[in-house]
């Protein structure tokens, strides 16, 4: 069976290289040149898949990178992982989604399964991504089938990757979702399908959304440990003792990336479409936006102002061991102390470049130090006597 994924990011490239694993032929298309051409070098463009990795499955001929739309016509099965991020109205954004499923419709073979993976809100599979591919294609609703999968990736995560990570699937028709646990039961352990489209799509909005609201009710109440002098650490430590009724999450400058502060948008517009409350949402994503804004205050608080003060920002990324910088809570970190007149360097060796800006090496020069993403790699013992404030804890 051939296979064209969609999008060669930090979702479709895993996809791709597992089911390639698994015996599939498989497109990795992506509209981006110069990231096909580092694949097809046998490199890897994330901290998932070794270059070992990349290089045999290219080697291989089972997994196969392309800039070549037209492959997607010779393909049973396409998949469709690309970004829904926010606009810069805080908005769920679909023009590259809209755009992929455009170039999936005019170029689909008759009999093909689309499966999208894409963060959507619940209808957008059958009311705007379907009359897409009707149209696009110019088949009948009988001659291709749709499904809904959503991604569960977690980058470095060691403990659950594409196999071992619960599967959800839905389709347009029994068939079409049938067909989808198939194709994923080659090399998923466990799919379960759902009723509908639409119970899939929400299912996902609910996972981020419930990591969201959890996450900035533990960085309010470390906001509280720190006015009254208690560690937060030790508050969820002990906590976690509990063996039933608790889960634990943990404070930071705010939570990032392509999921955690996305996903609950998408639910909330959708709710406010309907005439639905959704406070708990819009109360998590006021608290996560104002979060790096509380650290550039302890920071003024700290150091007794913050003018012409020299500040490092230890990390950039969203999260630690990853180089991915999207709706990282840092920039407006980084944003916050420049508008105080703070003299503000970063190091994150992962990321190295970003903004115009590059990675400063960790030194005792500096009047703060920020630590923001801890990455297992860093050495904080080179800051010397520098003070350090930890967006981790609360003291």
């Amino acid at each position: 069976m051939k296979v064209t994924v969609v999008g060669q990011g930090y979702v479709g490239l895993p996809l791709a290289i597992t089911s390639s694993q698994a015996g599939f032929t498989v497109n990795g298309l992506d509209n981006n040149f110069q990231k096909v051409e580092v694949l097809k070098s046998g490199k890897s463009l994330i901290e998932d898949l070794s270059d070992e990795i990349i290089k045999k499955s290219v080697d291989s001929k089972h997994y196969l990178p392309t800039t070549d739309q037209s492959v997607i016509s010779d393909s049973e099965v396409v998949l469709i992982c690309v970004p829904t991020p926010l606009d810069s109205s805080h908005k769920p954004d679909l023009t590259a989604l809209i755009s992929a499923v455009t170039t999936v419709g005019e170029n689909l073979k008759r009999g093909a399964l689309v499966i999208v993976e894409s963060t959507i809100e619940p209808g957008t599979c059958r009311n705007i991504l379907l009359p897409i591919l009707l149209k696009e294609s110019g088949l009948k609703l009988s001659d291709f089938e749709l499904a809904y999968s959503p991604e569960r990736i977690d980058p470095t995560n060691k403990k659950w990757g594409i196999s071992n990570t619960p599967k959800l699937v839905a389709g347009l028709t029994d068939s079409a979702a049938n067909r989808a646990k198939e194709f994923y039961g080659k090399f998923i352990d466990s799919i379960t399908i759902c009723s509908s489209l639409e119970i899939a799509e929400t299912a996902k909005l609910l996972e981020n959304s419930f990591r969201l609201v959890n996450i900035s009710f533990i960085n309010e109440l470390a906001i509280f440990c720190q006015k009254i002098g208690i560690d937060i650490s030790e508050v969820i430590s002990a906590a976690a003792t509990k063996p039933y009724g608790f889960m634990t999450f943990y404070p930071s400058v705010g939570v990032g990336g392509h999921c955690i502060p996305v996903d609950p948008i998408y639910l909330a517009n959708a709710a406010k479409a309907v005439g639905a409350p959704s406070r708990f949402i819009e109360l998590a994503d006021k608290i996560n936006q104002e979060m790096p804004g509380y650290f550039v205050g302890r920071a003024e608080e700290k150091l007794g102002g913050l003018k012409d003060k020299r500040v490092l920002v230890v990390g950039v990324s969203y999260k630690p061991n990853v180089a991915d910088v999207r709706e990282s809570p840092v920039e407006a970190l980084i944003a916050g102390l420049k508008h105080k007149g703070a003299q503000v360097s970063w190091h994150d060796d992962l990321v190295k470049a970003w903004n115009g800006e590059n990675s400063v090496a960790i030194s005792s020069d500096f009047d703060l130090a920020i630590i923001a993403t801890p990455h297992d790699y860093l050495d904080l013992t080179k800051l010397g006597d520098v003070p350090i404030l930890n967006t981790r804890g609360s003291i």
